[in-house]
């Protein structure tokens, strides 16, 4: 039996949702990746956020850094695309988009968005991984893979995340 024709705004309101985050990997001439520490949660977090209705994810990605660092940086390759689950208060799935943010040149002054953020710093790979929380962990490797072998790395939810 097939389904009723349903009109564009009725058919939409049908399907499910997801929230969407954008973020940059930034490193250092040092090769190290950049890190913020958010006052509003524990651990230290990939600078971006939350894409904002209508916003593409490129764009989302460029306003966060630029709000949270004062950085004018242009995204570059989409390194990371990491799809994950529900999970505690969050209702839906959450896509994050991790573009390629380039390398930040020495001296260059972060200006940190106090309402949201404690600290901002450089840190090697390995550390800045460790420094993640376990649902974000993956994506810095990932990311370092894409960035090497020059395509981006898809992240589907894992069962040791």
């Amino acid at each position: 039996m097939s389904k009723p024709y349903l009109e564009p705004p009725e058919w939409f309101a049908t399907l499910p949702t997801i929230y969407a985050s954008a973020c940059l990997l930034l490193t250092d001439v040092h090769d190290r990746v950049l890190l913020v520490k958010p006052n509003y949660r524990p651990g230290w977090a990939i600078p971006g956020g939350i894409i904002e209705a209508g916003e593409s994810p490129h764009d989302g990605a460029r306003r966060e850094v630029h709000e949270e660092l004062g950085l004018r940086v242009e995204p570059g390759a989409l390194l990371v695309l990491d799809w994950a689950p529900p999970l505690g208060d969050r209702p839906r799935s959450m896509v994050n988009f991790l573009f390629d943010g380039g390398t930040i040149a020495d001296g260059t002054s972060l200006l940190l968005q106090e309402e949201e953020l404690d600290d901002a710093g450089f840190f090697p790979w390995e550390q800045a991984t460790a420094l993640l929380p376990a649902t974000t962990a993956p994506r810095l490797p990932a990311a370092r893979r894409a960035r090497k072998d020059g395509h981006a790395v898809y992240l589907p939810d894992e069962a040791t995340r």
